[in-house]
């Protein structure tokens, strides 16, 4: 029997949708910063190559902060448009990101009512999530989401990152569950599920209204128990 949800964030409880909205400016005036003079095509394929190249470099890690990731991503995005970046453009750009990124995530529109029913219910309810304090914080804090958990965790706390089942272990010993006990939801089989079916957790995977997961390498595959596309569904799932 379930007893303990644990959730991922992005793309699970906050919604991706308007991120492509919010990154392509910051990016026009990151190769403005680089000096360099590029249409918003030549942007887009630099970045998503640099995005690539970084996601299977950082695949092998067990852990790293995700602003290592995100400068990582930055240093290949000025090399694919032929430039290089210096301290000023890094420290800039690392937080003009993070803003921009807490600032577009939205709460799907079913999330806290499902919370409030899962809550009431009883059941224990965790974030999991693989993203540096400084994102999840601000994001926990956002319209009382945090009323609704008896622990969140990020990857920079746990000194893990999803897959990793150090991460999961982590969020385990501060809940107090065995694995047979936890449902967990996450929208990225690479990470989510294929973590948390390694240490015998129940899994659902929620589809982002179609959006593909970031940082996915095609490496690892699980099945997940369920597939949901709405937090609502959960209440099936879990028995009404």
């Amino acid at each position: 029997m379930t007893r303990a949800v644990f959730f991922d964030l992005g793309g699970t409880l906050y919604s991706y949708r308007n991120v492509p909205r919010a990154t392509m400016p910051l990016l026009a005036e990151a190769a403005e910063r680089l000096g360099v003079a590029a249409d918003r095509r030549r942007i887009g394929e630099a970045y998503s190559a640099a995005q690539r190249d970084a996601a299977h470099a950082y695949a092998d890690k067990t852990y790293y902060l995700h602003r290592d990731f995100f400068l990582d991503t930055l240093r290949g995005f000025a090399a694919e448009l032929g430039a290089a970046a210096d301290d000023a453009v890094f420290e800039w750009y690392l937080e003009a990101h993070r803003q921009a990124i807490v600032d577009c995530l939205v709460l799907k529109e079913d999330c806290l009512d499902t919370l409030a029913h899962l809550k009431a219910r009883d059941l224990y309810l965790s974030v999991v999530s693989n993203i540096d304090d400084d994102m999840l914080v601000p994001l926990i804090g956002r319209a009382g989401l945090g009323d609704f958990f008896h622990h969140w965790t990020s990857s920079e706390s746990a000194q893990s990152c999803k897959p990793d089942r150090r991460f999961f272990e982590h969020a385990l010993e501060l809940s107090g569950y065995a694995p047979a006990d936890v449902l967990f939801v996450g929208d990225s089989p690479e990470h989510d599920i294929v973590g948390a079916a390694a240490l015998g957790m129940q899994t659902a995977l929620i589809v982002d209204g179609g959006m593909e997961p970031p940082l996915q390498t095609g490496r690892g595959t699980a099945t997940p128990d369920h597939v949901i596309h709405n937090l609502a569904e959960l209440k099936a799932v879990l028995g009404g």
